[in-house]
């Protein structure tokens, strides 16, 4: 039986498990092909993994290994060099472990979407959040054309502090949620941003798709702002992932 898994910690909100296991069922391959969870509290225990996973045919990455995987890996393709992380991981056959970003697709594709009446050129973005799937955003909004500055707790030479935002925000219509916080089971939590000087002209992007209206999309709707989760996106990664370990 060829088995796929998603490595990351923790594990217990992940769609991945059934989201693959009804696309077995639906090609009928589910007697052939399992979906299985393997929760990493820590990357060094990858190796060990596939030591004792003979029948892997590829896996994904989530929170928090996206780029501490790299170094455990045989190679990387375009896509994962361009973003510097890596979600999934195509096993060939010859064992040779190489790392892929769907997220970028995903992600790209799906604001592409979202945004189809808007000039990408007369929109700015803040990205909350530097981390693997944060950079996938940046890589893709670089190719959009779509200026922007990443927001973190600390300020750096690369980013501007949550505290800066209030100054800024009247000129970053698109503000792209790309942390983990307003994911079940903390959903009463969101991203600390000043949601009193959003207007209708703004527009809320949320990664996050568990719950489908995160609280940062509620108080964005409360001032008339669009919103958008992360459920697309999730989507269009996941067939893109299919379509890597398969080509």
């Amino acid at each position: 039986m060829k088995v796929f898994g998603l490595i990351g910690f923790p594990l217990g909100h992940s769609f991945s498990k059934k989201y693959f296991t009804e696309k077995f069922e639906k090609l009928g391959i589910l007697k052939e092909n399992i979906y299985e969870l393997f929760e990493l509290s820590d990357i060094q225990q990858f190796p060990e993994l596939i030591k004792n996973q003979p029948n892997l045919g590829g896996l994904n990455v989530t929170i928090p290994h996206k780029q501490a995987i790299m170094p455990f890996l045989d190679g990387l393709d375009i896509s994962a060099e361009k973003v510097g992380a890596v979600n999934v991981i195509k096993i060939s056959p010859d064992g040779k472990l190489i790392g892929y970003n769907s997220d970028y697709y995903g992600f790209k594709t799906s604001l592409e979407n979202y945004l189809k009446n808007v000039n990408f050129s007369n929109i700015k973005a803040l990205v909350l959040g530097n981390g693997g799937a944060g950079k996938a955003v940046v890589a893709a909004l670089i190719d959009l054309g779509i200026d922007y500055k990443t927001v973190s707790r600390t300020k750096s030479d690369e980013n501007i502090s949550y505290h800066e935002i209030t100054s800024l925000i009247a000129d970053y219509q698109l503000v792209i949620n790309c942390s983990p916080i307003g994911t079940y089971p903390k959903s009463d939590r969101c991203p600390d941003i000043p949601y009193e000087l959003l207007t209708p002209n703004h527009y809320l992007y949320d990664l996050v798709y568990n719950p489908l209206e995160t609280l940062f999309l509620q108080k964005g709707k409360e001032q008339n702002t669009h919103t958008h989760n992360g459920l697309l996106m999730l989507h269009l990664q996941a067939e893109k992932a299919w379509e890597i370990w398969h080509k």
